[in-house]
């Protein structure tokens, strides 16, 4: 019976402990909880270089600007990886990185976005990276 109790408890705070997840970190004060999301665009179409600045421009502004209106910024960078002929691949990208809400349909968005790019582009995929996140404006 002590194991059944001890194995009920730990559910417990293991459920609770997910509750609170759900409401974002604990944030200094002059913070609010939020998530961030980094997409990772590479350039490249096949083995050579094919998205220019202005075809990504264009992508901003006509795929992620109407869905994310709020802001976001644009990097510059670098990418490697071992191709499926385990050979590395170096590729010029784009990150772009957004501040969403907790609640609301951001997740759909970015994938909508995502897809968009990849079939303009001839992708294989985008990356995404999503966190939790304290911000102040």
């Amino acid at each position: 019976m002590a194991r059944v109790l001890s194995l009920s408890c730990c559910l417990a705070l293991l459920t609770l402990g997910g509750c609170a997840s759900l409401s974002g970190p604990a944030c200094p004060a002059g913070q609010e909880p939020m998530r961030t999301a980094q997409l990772f665009f590479g350039r490249n179409i096949g083995d050579k270089p094919g998205v220019s600045e202005a075809d990504f421009r264009a992508f901003v502004d006509q795929e992620l600007t109407p869905r994310f209106p709020e802001g976001l910024t644009v990097l510059d960078g670098g990418g490697q990886w071992k191709g499926d002929e385990n050979r590395m691949i170096r590729e010029a990208s784009k990150v772009v990185v957004l501040v969403l809400p907790l609640k609301g349909d951001s997740g759909g968005k970015l994938d909508e976005a995502r897809r968009a790019y990849v079939r303009k582009f001839h992708q294989d995929s985008v990356m995404l990276v999503t966190q939790p996140a304290c911000v102040a404006f």
